[in-house]
């Protein structure tokens, strides 16, 4: 059976860096995989849970979409740089808005620990950065938590796999070459090596 992959562009510029390594994901694990694609940039919704669980708040078509989509997937690929030394507001509305009680996870009876929805599924995260790569992890880290430990796996993922990238602002032409071709070869194969981050690249697992 053909691996499904839901891929996010997580930036909510509508043309980035990240857009371009989203593309070059995308081209080349469409003829591996079936792959659904979303960008961030183009998601109308209102990004603040206003009443938190107290009250319903009804999903935009795109929230919608992006649920059924994550059920479908068995693979998400999360793209996104790091602001301020976490992920853009959007990006965090957007799980706040869907990872909702009763679909990613749900609370069962006196137990403080919630039960599991979105089980049976992996994950990779690529960040960019504009940090020089010998801060890059110390500046992503608390960011990686919040996207892959207390929401993914929260919600039942495994472990994220972590490709950073940086510093894009300052990288050379044969740099970003070198990242996208790391990119493209593990929207097929899976992983890379671990290398130096000294050298702008991190792969590593939260």
């Amino acid at each position: 059976m053909t691996k499904k992959i839901l891929v996010l562009n997580g930036n909510p510029k509508s043309s980035s860096y990240d857009h371009h390594l989203t593309d070059v994901y995308e081209i080349e694990a469409n003829e591996y995989f079936e792959v659904k694609r979303f960008n961030l940039a183009d998601m109308v919704f209102d990004p603040s849970l206003n009443t938190g669980y107290n009250a319903v708040q009804a999903l935009e078509p795109c929230l919608a979409d992006f649920q059924k989509a994550i059920l479908w997937a068995d693979h998400i690929v999360i793209v996104t740089p790091i602001w301020w030394g976490g992920i853009p507001a959007k990006l965090k509305g957007l799980f706040d808005r869907a990872f909702l009680p009763g679909f990613a996870f749900k609370y069962e009876g006196d137990n403080l620990l919630p039960t599991q929805l979105l089980t049976g599924k992996t994950a990779r995260i690529i960040v960019t950065m504009d940090a020089p790569a010998d801060y890059a992890i110390e500046q992503a880290d608390p960011a990686l938590k919040q996207l892959d430990l207390y929401t993914l796996q929260f919600c039942g993922y495994e472990k994220a796999e972590v490709n950073l990238f940086g510093s894009v602002i300052s990288a050379s032409k044969e740099e970003k070459k070198r990242w996208e071709k790391q990119v493209k070869a593990i929207s097929y194969s899976g992983s890379y090596p671990r290398v130096d981050a000294c050298k702008g690249e991190v792969n590593h697992r939260q």
